[in-house]
């Protein structure tokens, strides 16, 4: 039904356009053109009302379209208008109409009021619209990167929801797409009006021509009937593009949005009582003391004054009624039992801080806080191929001035403190020489550090140390935490969003598994997995074609994640290992592996490791020494096993040795070169 609705618009817009098309080719009968002229003005009276009823300019997005077409259809009615004047001397009734009773039958007061009403559109309402309109546009444009900037904010904050964020951007999109074509299509209008003063101009000039050649009229009484009819055609069709005038000025110039035009104007003009009364005196006055009509100023005096203090009379009566619905409102609030449901929500993360760091969080202070927390998501997104939640920033009175807290899903997981104006120094290893400050310690790796005045920024920075404001020492730890957290942070409706972003241009796949393979939450662990050990997630469609390979052979997903991580080896070898460089690695001694192998127990929930305490201490004894190695050198701990012991080793150690890079041979390119400097073994 819908569908059929569609086509008839369209055809009614097509045959509208199509009809101009005709009427500037083929002579139609004066009828014909009285219907069309009628027509004419009932659009222009549509639009006019329309434009001045809506309630933000957005309702007529497709206004500047309309005053193409309309300017259109107007131009071939004055073509017609005009063939049909010079050939018979007829235009039919409403030129006819319209000439003699606008303008009172007489030439010279026609053409007057058809001047006056060239002047005030042309240099009074299109010139205004235009101006509004280009001014408009720049402001649009130059205010969308910050009004971008404060959705985001609002996202980021957690007072929009993503839906929300994107409703809002897309109606920015759609004001600067509107704005910037009003600021042309506004030359139509002015384009017309200048168009339809010449066309008057070139009719009486032809007409006395034809009147004087063809039908052997005198001079005067070609002027007479030419002219008049020629000055009715101009009549009826600048009154349409008058309204037309008026409606896009009416467009342009909406201050409120969402507002009540009739409403609001009235209650604006005519809603503070003491100007009322102070209008009605000054009428008063001057029917009283000066030669104007007493009766008249007298009784607009007294009809300002009346209509004053019904104003004040309404106001308070409002006012009474706002209190009363607010004592109500409260009371039965009061009454209501506690809707608990909204406590139940925990964010998945939250930066608590003092007020001593608001300035930081505060854009009108100058703070770029939020902006952050903005970069830390997209960064997150491009580093591991996962959409970070969004981030709850507000402010604590239980906490120190200068400290900030971090929680995941509700619980402190880590915490800093920072001093304002001052700045943190931290020395990358090769500085000799001291700087004076505050000994500190860097809140996301736990590094030695100075807290050092604004004076001493320039000097440090030339020492060699790294110097960091404190907002992006905030940064920099939310940056490390969301990251060590990611893999819990990734929920299954994130997964099946992820799942169907690629369903878009890949369908075959994702049909082929999910759900008849896997499921989304097992999907889900072999992403978890990857994400917990720092591998991206964002090559997804190597990752699925991997699983929609190996699950139809198992669906245990700590098999299915090494599966998946020796198809993305090319990742894991650029990520741990550079081109051109020999790395420092460590190995597992194959009897350690033998005997991780062999303590695996296999139950239906999963395998699980059943070695023995001692030998678990023994085994993590070396692992220490042999990392401590590798760190004395400077270098990154990675060790090297055998594919098959790879997860068990890791599973093992991952409460010991946390950011241990454990990597199997299997997920190594072959060109890469590794330099072995010690061996797990007890």
């Amino acid at each position: 039904m819908e569908t059929t609705k569609l086509k008839r618009t369209d055809l009614g817009v097509g045959l509208y356009l199509l009809a101009a098309m005709v009427m500037f080719i083929v002579p139609i009968p004066s009828f014909l053109l009285d219907i069309l002229l009628a027509f004419n003005i009932g659009v222009a009276l549509t639009i006019l009302f329309g434009a001045m009823f809506s309630r933000e300019p957005l309702d007529m997005s497709f206004y500047p379209t309309m005053l193409l077409f309309t300017t259109l259809f107007r131009i071939s009615l004055n073509v017609s208008s005009t063939r049909l004047i010079l050939r018979y001397g007829d235009a039919g009734n409403v030129v006819q109409v319209f000439g003699e009773f606008v303008g009172g039958g007489d030439l010279i007061i026609g053409s007057i009021v058809f001047i006056i009403l060239i002047l005030i559109q042309f240099m009074v309402i299109n010139k205004g619209s235009e101006r509004v309109s280009e001014v408009t546009a720049r402001f649009t444009l130059d205010a969308l990167p910050g009004k971008q900037m404060a959705i985001d904010a609002d996202l980021n904050t957690g007072a929009i929801d993503d839906a929300e964020a994107k409703r809002r951007r897309d109606k920015l999109q759609e004001e600067a797409s509107f704005f910037g074509s009003m600021d042309g299509a506004v030359k139509y209008v002015k384009g017309d009006a200048t168009a339809g003063l010449l066309i008057t101009a070139i009719n009486i000039v032809g007409g006395i021509i034809m009147g004087v050649t063809r039908f052997d009229l005198p001079i005067a009484e070609a002027l007479n009937k030419y002219a008049i009819l020629t000055i009715g055609d101009g009549l009826v069709s600048q009154i349409p593009s008058l309204s037309i005038s008026l409606a896009t000025g009416i467009l342009v110039t909406k201050g409120a949005k969402d507002a009540d035009f009739g409403g609001t104007m009235i209650k604006q003009v005519f809603g503070v009582p003491k100007v009322l009364y102070i209008v009605g005196g000054t009428l008063m006055l001057l029917g009283f003391i000066t030669e104007l009509n007493t009766i008249l100023f007298v009784g607009f005096g007294l009809v300002f004054i009346l209509v004053g203090r019904n104003m004040a009379g309404t106001i308070e009566t409002a006012s009474i009624e706002r209190e009363v619905d607010t004592e109500e409102v409260e009371a039965e609030e009061i009454r209501q039992p506690e809707n608990v449901t909204s406590l139940l929500q925990v964010d998945p993360i939250e930066l608590e801080f003092g007020y001593g760091i608001i300035p930081l969080a505060d854009v009108n202070q100058g703070g770029d806080l939020l902006d952050r927390v903005v970069m830390i998501r997209r960064q997150i997104a491009l580093e591991l191929g996962s959409v970070v939640p969004i981030i709850r920033l507000r402010d604590n009175i239980q906490l120190n001035p200068n400290q900030y807290i971090i929680k995941i899903k509700g619980i402190q997981v880590s915490e800093g403190e920072i001093l304002f104006d001052h700045y943190m120094a931290m020395n990358p290893g090769f500085v000799e020489e001291e700087i004076t400050g505050i000994n500190t310690f860097e809140p996301s790796f736990h590094l030695p550090a100075i807290w050092i005045t604004e004076g001493q920024r320039e000097r440090a920075e030339s020492l060699g140390y790294t110097v960091v404001d404190p907002p992006s020492i905030i940064a920099t730890h939310l940056t490390e935490i969301i990251r060590q957290h990611i893999s819990e942070l990734l929920t299954r409706q994130d997964v099946q969003n992820l799942i169907n972003n690629m369903k878009e241009t890949n369908p075959s796949l994702v049909d082929d598994l999910t759900p008849k393979l896997l499921g989304i939450g097992e999907i889900q662990k072999v992403l978890q997995n990857l994400l917990k050990e720092g591998i991206s997630i964002r090559d997804l469609l190597t990752i699925c074609e991997t699983l929609a390979d190996y699950a139809q052979t198992t669906r245990d997903t700590d098999i299915l994640t090494e599966y998946v991580r020796q198809a993305l080896k090319r990742a894991i070898s650029t990520k741990y290992f550079p081109a051109g460089e020999s790395t420092s690695v460590v190995t597992l001694d194959p009897k350690i592996e033998q005997e991780i192998m062999n303590s695996v127990k296999q139950t239906e929930t999963g395998a699980f490791l059943n070695l023995d305490p001692s030998r678990t201490k023994a085994i993590m004894d070396s692992v220490g020494a042999e990392v401590q190695k590798l760190e004395n050198l400077g270098k990154s701990p990675i060790v090297i096993t055998s594919p098959i012991v790879r997860m068990y080793f890791r599973r093992l150690i991952e409460d010991y040795y946390k950011d241990l890079v454990v990597v199997s041979y299997s997920e190594i390119e072959t060109d890469v070169e590794l330099q072995s400097v010690g061996m797990v073994t007890c």
